[in-house]
């Protein structure tokens, strides 16, 4: 079950976000009656940063395996490293990050996406997981990301909340082919500056807002359909119960006339045992008025 159930999810969270709703719903209503309807119908949406990054596994996946053996080689080196040697491969990092992030910028664009700084930053900040967190680069590379990752290269990480299925982990996203690149072509490596942190708090919180209010819709609408379930079963339940009254009341009624038919009937056992003993008599009468009329007669 689990290994078809990625394949489905590998197909729909490969498809464009708009697109992702109508296909899971679609998906699950054609497997209706199955075991795997249930966990189709649940996938959650992805997030646009995460919708981009699945984007970017899938079509640029030479680059993003790049990225991630840099990040194990990288990881793999730190802890040899000095203080100045850190410093420089972090920088390193970062560029990296930041030319990948508008790889990601142009794929998503020529998908007819924009991508807005906001989203970029929770972009680039899954890249940095990825290379600082194994248990990361394999939820990146699984391409059924539903939200941005997070790392800080130490405790406990939070892979497995960003995934659309437990299974996802050592998953990886059926390749695509690239799309077409803008006319600049592939970005030099740069650092790109970071934004104004009260901006870029703004941004991020006017994209959540938006996300949370179309994953709210969706909600509001399952629980809409919920609703009128619940009512149209009340409403049978309450006929139903008016039709087992409506049986109860006619037998009663039935067994009340059922114990007056009976006392009719003992009444009339009676009478009858009157009118055979009375019948028995009169026989004897008539008996002994014919035998009295034969002794008169022969005198």
């Amino acid at each position: 079950m689990a290994e078809d159930l990625l394949d489905i999810a590998d197909e729909l969270y490969g498809l464009l976000l708009a697109d992702f709703t109508p296909a899971r719903d679609a998906k699950a209503k054609q497997l209706k009656g199955s075991e795997l309807a249930g966990p189709v119908k649940t996938l959650k949406k992805p997030t646009v940063a995460a919708w981009v990054v699945n984007m970017l596994v899938r079509h640029e996946t030479e680059q993003v395996d790049q990225v991630l053996a840099v990040g194990a080689a990288l990881r793999d080196a730190a802890q040899s490293l000095d203080g100045k040697e850190l410093r420089e491969l972090t920088k390193q990092r970062r560029q990296l990050t930041a030319a990948v992030t508008t790889r990601a910028r142009g794929v998503a664009g020529t998908l007819g996406t924009k991508v807005t700084q906001a989203v970029a930053d929770q972009v680039e900040g899954t890249l940095t997981a990825a290379m600082l967190d194994p248990d990361c680069a394999k939820a990146l590379r699984s391409g059924l990301l539903i939200t941005h990752l997070s790392a800080t290269g130490v405790g406990e990480s939070a892979a497995g909340a960003a995934v659309a299925l437990p299974d996802a982990l050592g998953f990886a996203a059926t390749s695509a082919p690239p799309v077409a690149e803008s006319p600049a072509g592939r970005p030099d490596l740069k650092v790109v500056p970071d934004p104004d942190a009260e901006a870029k708090r703004l941004a991020a919180a006017k994209a959540a807002l938006k996300e949370a209010a179309s994953e709210e819709e969706e909600a509001r609408s399952a629980y809409a359909e919920s609703e009128q379930a619940v009512s149209d079963l009340q409403a049978r339940a309450l006929q139903l119960q008016g039709e087992i009254e409506e049986h109860q009341r006619q037998i009663a009624e039935l067994e009340t006339t059922a114990e007056e038919v009976e006392e009719e009937l003992d009444e009339a056992e009676e009478s009858r045992t009157e009118a055979r003993t009375a019948l028995r008599k009169a026989e004897q009468a008539r008996e002994q008025a014919e035998s009295a009329l034969k002794r008169l007669r022969r005198q």
